[in-house]
């Protein structure tokens, strides 16, 4: 008889986890707060734009194919998807930028002139990248990192001894470059995994890989493609899906999770996979005596930032925005100090355009812009609508100014959104937006773990824990948790 498991959240992770589960024989239900499927990759629509809330980059596209090849289908199953050319643009400064083409041998070409002999350089740095990330898809991230024991092999030892896997990222790029644009393009990438590039380990250089030799895409429709193709998948599958279902707590009865409690409602499950915010889960839905981690293990961690977004609707087109432009032209090592060394709101924040119409003419009206900005931040700080618009006019001057015309008089829609919102949204720890911070001492298993220790069917997926923050990994968190918790109820 099949076993009846509940799963909580239902952003990429939880429906990851569901279907896999589902194609196991188990029968799912999803319970999502939110009055839409998709977590932090929600989507809305007004005045005729179409908003992606949150992830905008479409990197590591194999991960995506190997998820819906898993249930029998490909990506153009779905959606269209396009090679973004440039992928990304870097403004050093107005009349200072860098187009990261998709054509690799381009970009070499463009390190070249800026530093002689960086091009062959980053070709070499690159290639062994490709190897980090071969060995990292291949034998690394789908462990469920229990132990140290699981990466205990000759053919992980000899590869992680052959390539810079654990020695700071930035002391990795150092080897290779000194030229202070080349190095933040290079750090870049890491930006997001929740600390300077003097603290990521070197692993992440897969980062690189999968920014300048995959290559940035982006589904026709917007992001939000990726999570209805997935709720396709998983209503195909069988598993069942309620909106607008807050689970208030997990029933667990000796050492066993025995259902749930949802909108005051108490439904009996054989198992439950917890795809929501982990420290919430924790101190909100379990009794202290079963919770794997207490309130001083969370705030010693470090976690990755939260942000600041805009979503703008502008009456015009802005001609001199790519799809995804980095705005590096302040002090870029100060303001990483300011979301990891020394938490503040930035003095002069770096601050990241994205501008899907450019692209897609489906998310705009005619003549118009959908423009998405995002300046990172540090967790836990004040968040009020005055400095919303604090920050918003500080972007929005040295937008108007690197593309040389005015924007804001032409704005006919405006959102913000900040840490209160995804505390609220997501019950998010301190407001964070990506999820613990890949660090050293954070990575494999010194992540929190993704079982119970002491609630045998109790299991968790997401940012929070293996393989770490971003979509990509998501899927694969959803994956192996679904594994793992079939082990432990068999059919």
């Amino acid at each position: 008889m099949c076993a009846k498991i509940a799963v909580i959240g239902g952003g990429f992770a939880g429906l990851s986890a569901a279907s896999y589960l589902q194609k196991m024989g188990h029968q799912v239900t999803i319970f999502e707060k939110n009055e839409q499927i998709g977590g932090r990759a929600r989507k809305f629509e007004e005045h005729g734009f179409v908003f992606d809330m949150g992830p905008s980059w479409y990197w590591m596209p194999d991960v995506f194919e190997n998820y819906f090849k898993d249930f029998g289908y490909k990506v153009s199953d779905f959606f269209e998807l396009v090679q973004l050319d440039p992928g990304f643009d870097v403004v050093f400064s107005k009349h200072d930028t860098f187009s990261v083409d998709a054509d690799f041998e381009k970009i070499k070409d463009k390190f070249e002139q800026l530093e002689k002999g960086s091009g062959a350089k980053l070709e070499k740095f690159i290639n062994e990248a490709d190897r980090k990330y071969q060995v990292s898809m291949n034998d690394i991230v789908f462990k469920p990192s229990y132990s140290l024991f699981e990466y205990m092999n000759w053919k992980i030892i000899k590869n992680v001894l052959a390539v810079d896997f654990f020695i700071p990222l930035r002391s990795s790029l150092k080897k290779y470059f000194t030229h202070a644009n080349i190095l933040k393009i290079m750090e870049f990438p890491v930006l997001f995994l929740g600390a300077m590039a003097d603290k990521i380990p070197a692993l992440y250089s897969i980062m690189n890989y999968a920014a300048l030799k995959q290559g940035t895409f982006y589904p026709l429709g917007g992001m939000h493609k990726i999570v209805e193709a997935m709720e396709k998948v998983a209503v195909k599958l069988g598993v069942e899906i309620q909106l607008h279902a807050e689970v208030q707590k997990i029933i667990v009865e000796e050492g066993k999770a025995k259902g749930i409690i949802v909108n005051q409602n108490t439904i009996a499950f054989d198992g439950v996979v917890a795809a929501a915010d982990y420290e919430f889960v924790e101190r909100k839905l379990l009794e202290s005596s079963y919770q794997n981690y207490n309130s001083e293990y969370w705030d010693k961690k470090v976690f990755a930032p939260s942000s600041l977004l805009f979503y703008i609707g502008v009456s015009k087109k802005i001609e001199k925005l790519n799809h995804h432009t980095l705005f590096f032209d302040t002090d870029f090592e100060l303001h990483s100090k300011e979301i990891y060394h020394n938490p503040k709101w930035p003095t002069e924040p770096l601050f990241y355009a994205c501008t899907p119409s450019v692209t897609d003419a489906s998310v705009a009206p005619e003549n118009c812009e959908n423009l998405f900005l995002l300046i990172p931040i540090a967790t836990g700080l004040e968040d009020n609508e005055a400095l919303r618009e604090k920050y918003f006019d500080k972007v929005m001057a040295r937008l108007e100014d690197y593309c040389e015309m005015d924007i804001r008089s032409h704005i006919i829609y405006k959102r913000s959104y900040c840490k209160n919102d995804f505390i609220l949204d997501y019950n998010s720890f301190k407001g964070n937006a990506y999820g613990l911070a890949n660090t050293l001492l954070q990575t494999g298993p010194l992540k929190p773990t993704l079982k119970n220790k002491k609630v045998s069917n109790l299991y968790y997926c997401g940012q929070l824990t293996v393989p770490g923050p971003g979509v990509p990994p998501s899927l694969i968190s959803g994956k192996i948790v679904a594994a793992e918790i079939s082990k432990n109820l068999p059919l």
